[in-house]
């Protein structure tokens, strides 16, 4: 397949710079199928877009304020995003710039006046594509560090400063390891849950840490190309449980974002409950778990989008192109959709 394929235009003005209030005002557009014209509503009516007997699955990763402006010993600046830890006090991290950094240097604090303030990193090895291994030194816990020096590193295509950086959370947000927001939970509420609660349908959680496999841009000219970066995940007993109930019950598992679409069939791919996932869903790939999907208007040429294309088919487009003609808003602070998946044959 052609990236080509999954481009579309996205005018500027469609990104959204600031997240709807309350969360669960954001629009909703609801596929019934290829035979069924779309329907217009709002993240709030989810209850009523659901059966009695169906499960609806959340990611509750937690964002950390991954992303850190240090300074060299020469006071040049270096930009760190933190993408997964490795082990004791070491990560891999995301260096800007990459080409100039050094292995053994320290990075320091960058002080308000410009100068270079006590060291807080001290660089490892090259790992590749501007990845570094780097190491927090002294004896303050990483999260204390990072709540001190660290801001929440929200998209590039996002401007506007976030007034509230729990706004960047979902509101059963209680993991931190994520580096990026699982953006299609920040539209619920606990009216949204209470709603799903009183419909009957059960809600349960599993964890897909958001890293650099999430949100790496696809450079390869063919999707078959792109390879994912590895990503934990972990699909809890009780989920296993709830989703082995609601078939036998004949309702639905919905998806709340491609993370969880991606922990899901991860599970059901390998029979591994927890562990690492580069897999990279596109084309016919043979969905196992996931019926309905709810999820953010995507980045074109994303492998967000891939996925959705080989969920619902080519019928994506005229959605999205639906979408663009009535106004909705698009990727992280955006509206949302909700779909079924296509029929194999």
């Amino acid at each position: 397949m052609d990236v080509a394929d999954y481009d579309y235009e996205l005018p500027e003005a469609r990104i959204a710079q600031v997240p709807v209030e309350p969360r669960h005002a954001a629009r909703l557009l609801v596929d019934d199928g290829p035979d069924a014209p779309v329907r217009h509503h709002r993240v709030v009516d989810l209850a009523d877009l659901v059966g009695p007997g169906d499960l609806v699955v959340v990611n509750d990763t937690r964002v950390i304020p991954a992303r850190l402006h240090l300074r060299r010993a020469t006071g040049a600046a270096v930009e760190l995003l933190l993408l997964e830890e490795l082990a004791g006090r070491s990560w891999e991290a995301l260096v800007r710039p990459s080409r100039r950094v050094r292995s053994g240097e320290e990075l320091h604090v960058a002080e308000a006046d410009g100068s270079v303030g006590p060291p807080v990193v001290r660089v490892g090895e090259a790992i590749g594509e501007g990845r570094w291994s780097i190491t927090f030194g002294g004896d303050e816990p990483v999260h204390v560090v990072l709540g001190r020096l660290g801001e929440v590193p929200l998209p590039p295509y996002i401007s506007a400063p976030l007034a509230d950086a729990e706004r960047y959370q979902t509101v059963y947000a209680r993991r931190p390891g994520s580096v990026a927001a699982p953006t299609a939970g920040l539209h619920l509420t606990p009216t949204v849950l209470d709603g799903l609660a009183r419909r009957g349908v059960e809600v349960g959680s599993v964890e897909l840490v958001v890293g650099l496999g999430t949100f790496r841009p696809i450079t390869a000219d063919r999707v078959e190309d792109h390879r994912m970066h590895a990503e934990r995940y972990v699909v809890p007993d009780d989920v296993q449980a709830a989703i082995a109930r609601t078939r036998a019950g004949g309702g639905q598992v919905v998806a709340i974002g491609t993370t969880v679409v991606r922990a899901l069939e991860s599970w059901a791919a390998t029979g591994e409950a927890s562990g690492r996932t580069e897999l990279f869903i596109h084309g016919d790939h043979e969905f196992r778990v996931v019926d309905r999907l709810l999820t953010n208007f995507h980045v074109p040429r994303s492998s967000l989008l891939v996925l959705l294309g080989a969920f619902v088919g080519p019928r994506w487009r005229s959605m999205y192109a639906e979408a663009l003609e009535h106004g909705y808003r698009f990727l992280s602070f955006g509206d949302a959709m909700l779909v079924h998946r296509a029929h194999r044959r």
